[in-house]
């Protein structure tokens, strides 16, 4: 899931969501609630997320699709058509959506159906795109533009848009992962501390979960929405520590990568180190 300034809010409300789709909390920006925030296609099926107007005026919103590459620091790169690999295109190819455009009252919630078939040939593997729902700016009203009309002067109208992405997952075949935990390490800057993990996966899928740091029975931190997919076989992950956090990190530390609470909580990694 990719988008900015999210707020953490309760899902208004999930429409059946079938072929062992991966459920996850909603994502809010702007106005747009949308639950879930990532989806996960278990050799093809149906599945929905439900888009929900919080604001106080009717909003329209985009549905569209996109490509986009992890790369070794957690990042996305964004992907071209032209620039799409076989696994990439294949995904585009495989999943259909409907409606791809659609305005809400305030307060109203609608679904977005999806869809993915993998052919019989296909190979087995997982297949990702991101889709993405933006918020379309309202037209100039008629009143307004004619106002402007009539002072003959050029107006430049800045209207924010915003959205949200998130990755839809189709898998082929019995898939397995792993992943392992390695140099735990604290790096200073001017400004705060951060935690630093070497990250691995294996496997022929992705792995998603989160990271929990444990000092005897206490949990001194945790970082949630943590994947690694499979363009990449590791990335570096950064926690950024609070002065209290530092103090109960001395002595052995527990650090494990487990799947999130709403999908089981098994552990997928651990490491046990004194962090310096």
């Amino acid at each position: 899931m990719i988008f900015t300034n999210s707020l953490n809010r309760l899902a208004l409300g999930l429409g059946t969501i079938a072929a062992a789709t991966v459920a996850t909390p909603a994502a809010a920006q702007g106005d747009l609630l949308v639950a879930p925030t990532r989806v996960v296609l278990n050799g093809g099926g149906n599945a929905e997320v439900v888009l929900s107007n919080i604001g106080s005026q009717p909003a329209t919103y985009r549905i569209g699709v996109e490509l986009r590459r992890m790369e070794a620091d957690g990042n996305f790169a964004d992907v071209t058509e032209a620039e799409a690999n076989a696994t990439e295109k294949a995904a585009l190819e495989m999943l259909r959506y409907a409606p791809r455009r659609i305005t809400l009252l305030p307060g109203q919630p609608q679904s977005i159906r999806l869809s993915a078939r993998p052919a019989p040939e296909l190979p087995d593997g997982e297949y990702r795109v991101h889709m993405s729902f933006r918020a379309v700016p309202p037209a100039l009203s008629p009143e307004a533009a004619q106002e402007q009309a009539a002072a003959g002067q050029l107006s430049i109208r800045l209207t924010p848009i915003y959205g949200i992405t998130i990755p839809v997952f189709i898998r082929k075949g019995r898939l397995d992962a792993g992943a392992t935990i390695a140099n735990p390490r604290l790096v200073r800057t001017a400004t705060n501390t951060v935690l630093e993990l070497d990250m691995r996966r294996t496997g022929q899928r992705s792995v998603f979960g989160e990271i929990l740091g444990k000092r005897g029975s206490e949990q001194v931190f945790q970082i949630k929405g943590i994947a690694i997919y499979p363009e990449v076989e590791g990335r570096t992950v950064k926690i950024p520590l609070s002065a209290d956090q530092l103090g109960k990190l001395k002595g052995p530390v527990r650090i494990e990568y487990r799947e999130m609470p709403e999908n089981g909580g098994q552990l997928i990694a651990e490491v046990t180190s004194a962090i310096q």
